[in-house]
C-alpha cells in the first residue's frame, strides 16, 4: 500500500483529500505546519507528498527544496495562488506537479495515481533507490553516505560513518573495541583500539541529544558497545 503524506493547514481540504485517498486504497498522514510537515517527510517513508505552498512556520517552498535534496519521491504542490510565477518557482524547486484550489478530489487522486505509476516506471527501469537504514530519528543513506539527525544533516568523517553504519546494521549486538577496530580498520587489534573510543565520542556528540545518556550508542561497561533500537 502506498503511502501519501497531505501538509495541509486547512483542516477541512486536508481531511476531504484524506477520504478520497483512502477510499482509492492508500495509506495516508497528514500535517499541518510546514515544520511538522517537513519533519514528517524527511523521516517517514513516504511514496508521495502533497504539499499546499501556504504554510504556518515554514512555507511549502521551502519544505519542497529540503525535501528534494534528500528524496525523489513526486511531491504535488496546492496552492490557492494561481499566478505563473509560483508554478515555475515550485517547479524550479523540483516539484512533480501543481494543482490550483479548488479542485476536484477525484483529480487530485488521478494525479496521485499517475505520478506514481510514473516514478515506480522509473524505478523499475534502472533508477536505483538509495539504501537507507533509518531508526528513531536518524537516517544513514548509505547509498550517498550522508547522516540526518531528525531531518538535520551532519557532517561525518569516513570511518566514523563506517563505524555508526556497522552498528546500525547490527542492532543490539555488543561488539568489544578489538572487533570494532577489526571491522572498521580493517585490521587486527594490534593498533591503537583507543581510536574506536575516540570515533564513538565523535558520533555520538553528533546523534545523541545527551551524550552522558546516550539514546543510540550503548557503552556495556568491560565489554564494549551497541546500538539499541
Amino acid at each position: 500500500m502506498s503511502k501519501i503524506l497531505i501538509i495541509e493547514d486547512e483542516t477541512s481540504i486536508a481531511e476531504l483529500e484524506k477520504d478520497y485517498l483512502e477510499l482509492s486504497g492508500f495509506e495516508v498522514l497528514m500535517e499541518e505546519t510546514g515544520d511538522a510537515g517537513l519533519k514528517t517527510a524527511l523521516n517517514e517513508n513516504v511514496d508521495l507528498i502533497i504539499l499546499d505552498l501556504m504554510l504556518p512556520n515554514v512555507d511549502g517552498f521551502e519544505v519542497c527544496k529540503k525535501v528534494r535534496e534528500v528524496k525523489n519521491v513526486p511531491i504535488i504542490l496546492v496552492s490557492a495562488k494561481k499566478e505563473d510565477i509560483d508554478k515555475i518557482r515550485g517547479l524550479g524547486l523540483g516539484a512533480d506537479d501543481y494543482i490550483t484550489k479548488p479542485f476536484s478530489p477525484s483529480e487530485l487522486v488521478a494525479r496521485v495515481k499517475a505520478h506514481l505509476a510514473r516514478y515506480e516506471r522509473l524505478v523499475g527501469s534502472g533508477v536505483k533507490k538509495n539504501e537507507v537504514i533509518e531508526i528513531r530519528g536518524i537516517k544513514i543513506d548509505k547509498t550517498a553516505r550522508r547522516v540526518y539527525v531528525n531531518g538535520e544533516e551532519k557532517a561525518f568523517t569516513t570511518k566514523e560513518f563506517d563505524l555508526l553504519t556497522f552498528l546500525a546494521e547490527n542492532p543490539n549486538h555488543v561488539f568489544t573495541k578489538e572487533e570494532l577496530f577489526s571491522k572498521i580498520w580493517d585490521m587486527e587489534s594490534v593498533g591503537d583500539i583507543a581510536t574506536v573510543t575516540v570515533h564513538i565520542k565523535k558520533i555520538r556528540e553528533k546523534i545523541e541529544f545527551n551524550t552522558s545518556k546516550p539514546q543510540y550508542i550503548e557503552t556495556i561497561w568491560g565489554v564494549g558497545y551497541r546500538f539499541k533500537v
